[in-house]
Protein backbone atom coordinates (compact mmCIF):
# COMPACT_ATOMS: atom_id res chain seq x y z
CA UNK A 1 0.00 0.00 0.00
CA UNK A 2 1.48 3.42 -0.76
CA UNK A 3 1.65 5.98 1.83
CA UNK A 4 1.78 9.55 1.65
CA UNK A 5 3.94 10.75 4.55
CA UNK A 6 4.93 14.21 6.49
CA UNK A 7 7.61 14.46 3.51
CA UNK A 8 5.35 14.76 0.71
CA UNK A 9 2.39 16.12 2.56
CA UNK A 10 3.99 19.44 3.31
CA UNK A 11 4.52 21.51 6.08
CA UNK A 12 0.94 21.42 7.27
CA UNK A 13 1.07 17.78 8.79
CA UNK A 14 1.96 17.19 12.16
CA UNK A 15 5.78 15.53 12.78
CA UNK A 16 5.49 11.47 12.24
CA UNK A 17 1.98 11.92 10.73
CA UNK A 18 1.42 8.89 7.78
CA UNK A 19 -2.04 9.52 6.14
CA UNK A 20 -2.83 6.69 3.72
CA UNK A 21 -4.17 6.79 0.39
CA UNK A 22 -6.37 3.79 0.65
CA UNK A 23 -8.05 5.52 3.67
CA UNK A 24 -8.69 8.93 2.43
CA UNK A 25 -10.46 7.10 -0.53
CA UNK A 26 -12.48 4.94 1.66
CA UNK A 27 -13.94 7.60 3.91
CA UNK A 28 -16.44 7.79 0.64
CA UNK A 29 -18.59 5.59 -1.25
CA UNK A 30 -16.79 5.81 -5.04
CA UNK A 31 -19.28 5.73 -8.13
CA UNK A 32 -18.07 2.13 -9.26
CA UNK A 33 -17.95 -0.64 -7.14
CA UNK A 34 -14.82 -2.47 -5.68
CA UNK A 35 -13.49 -5.93 -4.39
CA UNK A 36 -14.55 -5.27 -0.74
CA UNK A 37 -18.06 -2.46 -1.59
CA UNK A 38 -20.60 -1.52 -4.28
CA UNK A 39 -20.50 1.96 -5.82
CA UNK A 40 -23.24 4.62 -5.63
CA UNK A 41 -24.67 3.69 -8.67
CA UNK A 42 -25.01 0.02 -7.88
CA UNK A 43 -26.51 0.87 -4.67
CA UNK A 44 -29.12 3.51 -5.41
CA UNK A 45 -30.28 1.34 -8.61
CA UNK A 46 -30.46 -1.69 -6.07
CA UNK A 47 -32.84 0.31 -4.12
CA UNK A 48 -34.86 2.03 -6.75
CA UNK A 49 -35.62 -1.56 -8.18
CA UNK A 50 -36.84 -2.60 -4.77
CA UNK A 51 -39.20 0.13 -3.90
CA UNK A 52 -40.67 0.32 -6.82
CA UNK A 53 -41.29 -3.61 -7.23
CA UNK A 54 -43.00 -3.46 -3.87
CA UNK A 55 -45.11 -0.08 -4.63
CA UNK A 56 -45.99 -1.66 -7.83
CA UNK A 57 -47.05 -4.92 -5.93
CA UNK A 58 -49.09 -2.84 -3.48
CA UNK A 59 -50.90 -0.73 -6.20
CA UNK A 60 -51.50 -3.55 -8.13
CA UNK A 61 -53.17 -5.68 -5.32
CA UNK A 62 -55.36 -2.49 -4.44
CA UNK A 63 -56.18 -1.84 -8.10
CA UNK A 64 -58.20 -5.76 -7.76
CA UNK A 65 -60.42 -3.55 -5.60
CA UNK A 66 -61.31 -0.87 -7.81
CA UNK A 67 -64.90 -0.87 -9.65
CA UNK A 68 -66.01 0.35 -12.90
CA UNK A 69 -66.88 3.72 -11.40
CA UNK A 70 -63.61 4.38 -8.96
CA UNK A 71 -61.79 7.41 -10.27
CA UNK A 72 -58.61 5.25 -9.97
CA UNK A 73 -60.07 2.58 -12.29
CA UNK A 74 -58.31 3.76 -15.48
CA UNK A 75 -55.31 5.95 -13.67
CA UNK A 76 -54.51 3.03 -11.69
CA UNK A 77 -53.46 0.74 -14.58
CA UNK A 78 -52.25 3.84 -16.46
CA UNK A 79 -49.85 4.25 -13.87
CA UNK A 80 -49.16 1.21 -13.06
CA UNK A 81 -48.01 0.39 -16.78
CA UNK A 82 -46.09 3.59 -17.27
CA UNK A 83 -44.19 2.62 -13.89
CA UNK A 84 -43.37 -0.80 -15.39
CA UNK A 85 -42.06 0.59 -18.38
CA UNK A 86 -39.60 2.48 -16.92
CA UNK A 87 -38.73 -0.26 -14.39
CA UNK A 88 -37.70 -2.62 -17.67
CA UNK A 89 -35.44 0.22 -18.76
CA UNK A 90 -33.91 0.76 -15.16
CA UNK A 91 -33.06 -2.86 -15.28
CA UNK A 92 -31.74 -2.90 -18.63
CA UNK A 93 -29.63 0.08 -17.54
CA UNK A 94 -28.41 -1.94 -14.04
CA UNK A 95 -27.29 -5.24 -15.77
CA UNK A 96 -25.37 -3.02 -18.33
CA UNK A 97 -23.83 -1.88 -14.95
CA UNK A 98 -23.19 -4.82 -13.37
CA UNK A 99 -21.85 -6.28 -16.27
CA UNK A 100 -19.07 -3.51 -16.17
CA UNK A 101 -18.38 -3.53 -12.27
CA UNK A 102 -16.47 -5.87 -10.60
CA UNK A 103 -18.71 -7.94 -8.02
CA UNK A 104 -17.48 -7.10 -4.01
CA UNK A 105 -16.00 -11.02 -2.65
CA UNK A 106 -18.20 -12.16 -0.61
CA UNK A 107 -17.53 -12.17 3.31
CA UNK A 108 -14.95 -14.56 4.84
CA UNK A 109 -16.49 -17.31 6.38
CA UNK A 110 -18.94 -17.62 3.65
CA UNK A 111 -19.74 -21.66 2.72
CA UNK A 112 -19.60 -22.59 -0.56
CA UNK A 113 -23.35 -23.92 -0.53
CA UNK A 114 -24.44 -20.39 1.18
CA UNK A 115 -22.75 -18.39 -1.93
CA UNK A 116 -24.26 -20.32 -4.72
CA UNK A 117 -27.68 -20.44 -2.70
CA UNK A 118 -27.10 -16.49 -3.02
CA UNK A 119 -25.96 -15.58 -6.50
CA UNK A 120 -28.32 -17.79 -7.72
CA UNK A 121 -31.13 -16.38 -6.06
CA UNK A 122 -29.76 -13.11 -7.15
CA UNK A 123 -30.17 -14.48 -10.85
CA UNK A 124 -33.09 -15.56 -10.38
CA UNK A 125 -34.44 -12.31 -9.43
CA UNK A 126 -33.45 -10.55 -12.40
CA UNK A 127 -35.05 -13.32 -14.81
CA UNK A 128 -38.13 -12.82 -12.46
CA UNK A 129 -38.00 -9.30 -12.91
CA UNK A 130 -37.75 -9.41 -16.52
CA UNK A 131 -40.24 -12.24 -17.18
CA UNK A 132 -42.61 -10.25 -14.78
CA UNK A 133 -42.61 -7.16 -16.93
CA UNK A 134 -42.62 -8.73 -20.10
CA UNK A 135 -45.85 -10.69 -18.98
CA UNK A 136 -47.21 -7.18 -18.02
CA UNK A 137 -46.06 -5.92 -21.34
CA UNK A 138 -48.88 -8.78 -22.75
CA UNK A 139 -51.78 -8.10 -20.61
CA UNK A 140 -51.18 -4.29 -21.63
CA UNK A 141 -50.86 -4.55 -25.50
CA UNK A 142 -53.76 -7.81 -26.10
CA UNK A 143 -56.42 -5.27 -27.64
CA UNK A 144 -53.05 -4.27 -30.16
CA UNK A 145 -52.85 -0.34 -28.73
CA UNK A 146 -49.76 0.94 -27.72
CA UNK A 147 -48.50 1.88 -23.75
CA UNK A 148 -48.49 5.74 -23.18
CA UNK A 149 -46.04 6.35 -20.59
CA UNK A 150 -46.97 9.08 -18.48
CA UNK A 151 -47.80 10.97 -21.78
CA UNK A 152 -44.05 11.07 -22.92
CA UNK A 153 -43.99 8.57 -25.81
CA UNK A 154 -45.65 5.12 -26.83
CA UNK A 155 -44.75 1.53 -26.58
CA UNK A 156 -46.13 -0.28 -29.79
CA UNK A 157 -48.12 -3.51 -28.68
CA UNK A 158 -45.82 -6.07 -31.57
CA UNK A 159 -47.54 -9.31 -29.90
CA UNK A 160 -50.90 -9.17 -29.71
CA UNK A 161 -52.14 -12.31 -31.65
CA UNK A 162 -51.76 -14.73 -28.89
CA UNK A 163 -55.11 -17.16 -27.63
CA UNK A 164 -56.49 -15.42 -24.84
CA UNK A 165 -53.61 -13.57 -24.28
CA UNK A 166 -54.67 -11.49 -21.51
CA UNK A 167 -55.73 -13.61 -19.42
CA UNK A 168 -53.07 -16.20 -19.74
CA UNK A 169 -50.50 -13.18 -19.49
CA UNK A 170 -52.35 -11.91 -16.44
CA UNK A 171 -51.89 -15.27 -14.67
CA UNK A 172 -48.51 -15.72 -15.79
CA UNK A 173 -47.75 -11.97 -14.00
CA UNK A 174 -49.71 -12.60 -10.79
CA UNK A 175 -47.61 -15.55 -9.72
CA UNK A 176 -44.64 -14.31 -11.19
CA UNK A 177 -45.05 -11.34 -9.05
CA UNK A 178 -45.80 -13.35 -5.53
CA UNK A 179 -42.48 -15.28 -6.32
CA UNK A 180 -40.35 -12.33 -6.83
CA UNK A 181 -41.94 -10.81 -3.69
CA UNK A 182 -41.47 -14.47 -2.20
CA UNK A 183 -37.57 -14.44 -3.04
CA UNK A 184 -36.99 -10.72 -2.12
CA UNK A 185 -38.60 -11.08 1.54
CA UNK A 186 -35.73 -14.22 1.47
CA UNK A 187 -33.66 -11.98 0.19
CA UNK A 188 -33.95 -9.60 2.99
CA UNK A 189 -34.47 -11.95 5.95
CA UNK A 190 -30.52 -13.34 4.27
CA UNK A 191 -29.11 -9.99 4.90
CA UNK A 192 -30.92 -9.15 8.26
CA UNK A 193 -29.11 -12.93 9.54
CA UNK A 194 -25.67 -11.53 8.31
CA UNK A 195 -26.20 -8.14 9.80
CA UNK A 196 -27.26 -9.19 13.06
CA UNK A 197 -26.65 -12.98 13.31
CA UNK A 198 -22.99 -13.07 11.13
CA UNK A 199 -22.34 -9.64 12.45
CA UNK A 200 -20.92 -8.97 8.92
CA UNK A 201 -20.59 -6.49 6.49
CA UNK A 202 -23.06 -7.74 3.50
CA UNK A 203 -25.84 -5.55 4.47
CA UNK A 204 -23.71 -2.34 5.18
CA UNK A 205 -21.96 -2.25 1.49
CA UNK A 206 -25.73 -2.30 -0.13
CA UNK A 207 -26.32 0.56 2.59
CA UNK A 208 -22.98 2.76 1.32
CA UNK A 209 -21.79 2.54 5.30
CA UNK A 210 -18.56 3.61 5.18
CA UNK A 211 -15.83 0.41 7.14
CA UNK A 212 -12.66 0.05 8.39
CA UNK A 213 -9.76 0.82 5.30
CA UNK A 214 -9.12 -2.57 3.48
CA UNK A 215 -5.38 -3.11 1.99
CA UNK A 216 -6.49 -4.61 -1.09
CA UNK A 217 -9.58 -2.41 -1.69
CA UNK A 218 -8.72 -1.00 -5.25
CA UNK A 219 -11.38 2.02 -5.35
CA UNK A 220 -11.89 2.86 -9.11
CA UNK A 221 -13.44 6.18 -8.36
Amino acid sequence: MLQTTNSTLGSGSEPGQTTSTSTLMESRVGIRNTSSRYGVIAILLHWLVALVVIGLFALGIWMTGLTYYDDWYKRGPDIHKSIGILLFFVMLARVVWRAGNVTPEDEPGTGSLQRRLAHGVHLLLYVLLFAMMISGYLISTADGKPIQVFGLFAVPATISDIPNQEDVAGKVHWYLALTVIGLAVLHAAAALKHHFIDHDRTLKKMLGVRSQPQPSDNTDQ
